[in-house]
């Protein structure tokens, strides 16, 4: 049976965590699995709701990233090497990311050949994202897809499933800075496979959007180091 690893990055989401990791053990309650939570010192009392959720689930575990710049790839990154299973599951922890889809998932990884499992967006509707959200996500992907071959619909997506290997043996190719760790993942070697699975993105509830200057920022310069590897 397949052993899966689910990293929920985390910053601000005292009110989210809860309720995400109960609808996780309801939906996939009877695999095999461990939840790892890797806050970026969360100020809103996260750490106090971790420790409650712990005494509870004997499969969670929580990790408090204490230095001084939040950062979501090496939050995902810090969790991968503390995972014991060779397959992990990234999502995020404000409910955008419905736990539903688990179950489908991980049926779909565990049957078909692929290194990554994307679950992609429907552009085709606004569901879930704001305006500025949207119309940036769309714009870069745009962007990638001219740069580099198209592997995925949305290289922006947070909620995915890859093969642990793929981290460390692309490391040195990796950005490992800002939002986006799936495009640095995929595109850090031209030999993986990724295939993408649709699902509805639900609301952003108790938080505000990350989309800001600053992940736009990193996005970019993964670009660039993407491009110059590939020169070298």
């Amino acid at each position: 049976m397949s052993q899966y690893s689910i990293i929920i990055p985390t910053f601000n989401e005292k009110k989210n965590v809860p309720i995400l990791i109960n609808k996780i053990n309801r939906f996939i309650k009877n695999k095999d699995y461990e939840i790892i939570v890797v806050d970026d010192n969360s100020n809103d009392g996260s750490a106090s709701v971790f420790y409650d959720i712990k005494k509870k689930f004997k499969k969670f575990s929580f990790y408090i990233r204490k230095e001084k710049k939040r950062d979501l790839s090496k939050s995902v990154i810090f969790g991968a090497q503390k995972s014991k299973f060779n397959n992990l599951i990234v999502m995020d922890g404000d409910l955008q990311h419905n736990p539903k889809y688990l179950p489908i998932l991980i049926k779909k990884f565990n049957t078909e050949k692929q290194d990554v499992l994307v679950a992609v967006r429907n552009f085709e509707k606004r569901s879930g994202l704001s305006f500025f959200r949207f119309f940036m996500s769309l714009l870069l992907i745009r962007l990638i897809n001219l740069i580099f071959e198209k592997k995925t619909s949305d290289p922006m997506s947070g909620f995915f499933v890859v093969k642990k290997k793929i981290f460390f043996s692309n490391k040195k190719k990796l950005y490992a800075n800002g939002f986006k760790i799936l495009f640095d993942l995929v595109y850090s070697n031209c030999n993986i496979v990724v295939t993408d699975h649709l699902i509805k993105f639900d609301f952003r509830r108790n938080n505000k959007s990350k989309m800001n200057l600053r992940v736009i920022y990193h996005i970019i310069r993964s670009i660039i180091k993407k491009i110059a590897f590939r020169l070298t």
